[in-house]
């Protein structure tokens, strides 16, 4: 099993991804473009491996390609589905009240321990 690390990077680096997916399809392509540029050249993209299992950097444009049934919307998405999953399991004190934004009860980080902020 891969260390919490490892699994840290790999969501970070697939939140990269997504954020720029959803950037480009939206009003900031300009902002997309940076932000693929910059984790391009950080390295922060998922990398590939060759035919021989070399591991190199991973782009952009690849990942779009390995990656056809991602939408643009895909984070949206998940977000969306967050609030109502989270919902079932700990109840927000203002039931139906859906925001990322959340504070205390509201939070989406909210554990059936955390207390009322």
């Amino acid at each position: 099993m891969a260390s919490d690390s490892t699994h840290i990077a790999q969501l970070t680096s697939e939140l990269y991804f997504l954020i720029a997916r959803f950037l480009e399809a939206g009003p900031c392509q300009k902002a997309a473009q940076t932000l693929i540029r910059e984790v391009e050249e950080k390295e922060l993209l998922p990398q590939r491996l060759d035919w021989t299992g070399q591991e190199h950097p991973g782009t952009y444009e690849n990942l779009v390609k390995l990656n056809r049934h991602i939408s643009p919307d895909h984070l949206l998405q998940v977000c969306s589905r967050v609030c109502p999953l989270l919902e079932t399991e700990v109840p927000a004190s203002v039931p139906g009240l859906i925001s990322l934004l959340g504070a205390g009860r509201q939070n989406l980080l909210r554990t059936s321990k955390s207390e009322c902020i």
